[in-house]
C-alpha cells in the first residue's frame, strides 16, 4: 500500500471511531434522560424535592412517574422549598399527586424556609403537612402583574398603533395605562382562579370555606401560626416527615430513601439533536396568573 494509501486508510478508520463514540455518547444520553437508573433493593421511601419558582410542571411530573414505577417504593415526601409558581403548572403537580395518593400512596409534605402560594396548593395533597416552626407559607391567593411605560415612551416621543379585533385583545399593554373595564374583567378572572384555590384548600384540609377565606388573603403565616389555624399538621424537619411516612408505609426504622434521577444539564445530544432551543425557550418567562409568594412585585 502507498504512503497515501495509509494515510487516507488512518483518516477514515478515525472518522469511524468518532462517529461509534459520538453514537455511544448519545445513546447513554438518552437512556439516562429517560431515567434508565439503577433501583435500590427492598422498600423504601421516595423523595421529590420541590425547589424554586414553579414555572414548568414537567420536571417534577417526570419524577413523580419515574417513583410510581419504582413498585419498592412505598411512600413518597414531597420536600417544597418555593414561593409558588404558575397556575397552572402548580395545579397539574397537584392532580397527579391526587392520583398517587388516591392510587394508595402515602404522602408525606415537608416545608422548608418557604412553601407559599403555589408551594402550599401542592403541599394539601399530603396526607400530613410538617413545617419548621420559622416556615413561611400560606399566601393563598393569585397575582397577575403588567408593566406599565406610558410615560417613558411619551417622554422619549415612542407610540404605538395597534389595530385589534375587540376592546380586550390588547389587555396588560405596557404602552398605556389600563381601563377600568380592562381591570374589571382581569379581577373577575383572578377571582374565579383564587376561588380555586380556596376550594382545594377547604376540602384538603377538611375546613368550612368561610374559614379558608378569611385566610386566603394572600396573607403568610409562620409554621407555628398554620398549625394553629389547621393549615398545617405538626411541626419537624425533613428527617421527621421521612419517619412519618416510611411509618405509613409500614416501615420499620429509619427509612431508606429514594431520590428520583433527574438530568439537569445541556448534553451532546441536545447540541447534536438540535434539542437545546427548547431548553431556551422554556427558561423564558410568560405573562399569566401566578400562585405566587413574591414581595417584589
Amino acid at each position: 500500500m502507498t504512503r497515501k494509501g495509509c494515510i487516507w486508510g488512518w483518516l477514515i478508520g478515525a472518522v469511524a471511531l468518532l462517529a461509534i463514540f459520538l453514537v455511544t455518547i448519545v445513546t447513554i444520553e438518552a437512556l439516562l434522560g429517560q431515567n434508565m437508573s439503577l433501583r435500590m433493593p427492598g422498600a423504601r421511601v421516595g423523595l421529590v424535592r420541590i425547589q424554586g419558582v414553579i414555572a414548568d410542571s414537567r420536571p417534577l411530573l417526570e419524577d413523580l412517574d419515574q417513583l410510581d414505577g419504582d413498585p419498592g417504593v412505598k411512600a413518597l415526601v414531597l420536600r417544597i422549598e418555593s414561593p409558588g409558581g404558575g397556575v397552572a403548572a402548580s395545579q397539574e403537580i397537584y392532580e397527579r399527586l391526587v392520583d398517587l395518593r388516591d392510587g394508595g400512596m402515602p404522602i408525606v409534605a415537608s416545608m422548608g424556609a418557604v412553601a407559599a402560594s403555589g408551594g402550599y396548593y401542592i403541599a394539601c395533597t399530603a396526607d400530613t403537612i410538617v413545617a419548621n416552626p420559622g416556615t413561611l407559607t400560606g399566601s393563598i391567593g393569585v397575582i397577575m402583574s403588567f408593566a406599565n411605560a406610558e410615560e417613558l415612551l411619551d417622554k422619549i416621543g415612542l407610540g404605538f398603533d395597534v389595530v385589534k379585533s375587540g376592546d380586550f385583545k390588547d389587555v396588560g399593554s405596557w404602552s398605556r395605562q389600563m381601563t377600568s373595564s380592562e381591570r374589571a374583567m382581569l379581577q373577575g378572572t383572578i377571582d374565579d382562579i383564587h376561588s380555586q384555590f380556596v376550594e382545594v384548600v377547604s376540602r384538603e384540609r377538611g375546613l368550612p370555606i368561610d374559614d379558608v377565606v378569611k385566610l386566603a388573603d394572600g396573607r403568610i403565616f409562620s409554621g407555628r401560626q398554620a398549625v394553629a389555624v389547621g393549615l398545617v399538621d405538626t411541626l419537624g424537619t425533613l428527617d421527621d416527615a421521612l419517619l412519618l411516612a416510611g411509618r405509613m408505609a409500614g416501615l420499620e426504622g429509619k427509612p431508606r430513601v429514594q431520590e428520583p434521577v433527574r438530568r439537569s444539564r445541556l448534553t451532546l445530544g441536545d447540541l447534536l439533536t438540535g434539542r437545546f432551543g427548547g431548553l431556551f425557550e422554556r427558561s423564558a418567562s410568560s405573562p399569566g396568573a401566578h400562585y405566587l409568594y413574591n414581595p417584589s412585585k
